[in-house]
């Protein structure tokens, strides 16, 4: 099994339009971080999880011609904002809740109609819940977390977890983590967020989880300079960056 992270950045992306702090001024390409995404393989299936508005560079970059299929965590724009990209992969196997299906559905009505005009994406929506499932011979374990006031779902394949936009989890879905070889959580930054977890937060999440590696992402530059944080952490857990391979 193997993962890619397509993009590691928060909702603005690093750098930030407009901003001047040091990180978004940052020459490590490590600073640079597209919207959160990442690319889970195992053998032939090929899993994208959340479609932001930066894919269309990601897959560019990164080669990818084809894909089983797309999960999707929740319907903001920064994790579905790409759907319209997937034209050139033929079918799309979209997996979500039946709520995030009707966001896609009302914000891309020329993808459903009974006349689609030629080109249009091909999206087949497939509704899931909090039950396991499969794609191909792959099993899929969703995992309810709470973005804020929303339900959202991260997902367990096989000893991987990705789980991404988490304010607050349950006892019970820390349970559905345990015996990780990895760990994918947010990070956002050092101060309190609304909707996401800080960095302190996250390490401590990480700590109930105790995956063997853990890695941050959905990064704002409010967190920090890469390198810099990336020495503060404890040895098995890292901050995730752009292109990475595990």
């Amino acid at each position: 099994m193997e993962l890619l992270f397509l993009g590691t950045g928060t909702s603005t992306g690093v750098p930030q339009i407009g901003c001047k702090c040091k990180v978004c001024n940052s020459s490590n390409p490590k600073d640079n971080r597209l919207r959160a995404s990442v690319l889970i393989s195992v053998d032939d299936t090929k899993i994208l999880i959340d479609c932001g508005p930066d894919l269309r560079q990601q897959l560019l970059k990164h080669n990818i011609e084809e894909l089983s299929a797309i999960l999707l965590t929740h319907e903001h724009y920064d994790h579905v904002g790409g759907l319209d990209d997937v034209r050139p992969l033929g079918e799309a196997q979209i997996y979500a809740e039946k709520k995030v299906l009707n966001v896609i559905q009302r914000n891309m009505p020329y993808c459903f109609g009974d006349y689609k005009y030629p080109g249009v994406p091909l999206i087949k929506l497939n509704i899931i819940d909090e039950n396991e499932f499969y794609i191909q011979n792959t099993i899929v374990q969703p995992i309810r977390i709470m973005h804020a006031l929303l339900p959202i779902l991260g997902f367990r394949i096989g000893d991987y977890a990705y789980l991404t936009d988490v304010k607050t989890i349950s006892n019970e879905s820390i349970e559905q983590l345990q015996n990780l070889d990895v760990l994918v959580i947010n990070a956002l930054r050092m101060n309190s967020h609304i909707s996401h977890i800080t960095l302190d937060e996250a390490l401590e999440i990480a700590k109930k989880v105790g995956a063997k590696k853990t890695y941050f992402t959905h990064i704002s530059h409010d967190l920090g300079l890469h390198d810099e944080i990336d020495k503060l952490l404890p040895e098995n857990i890292f901050m995730a960056y752009d292109g990475l391979k595990i």
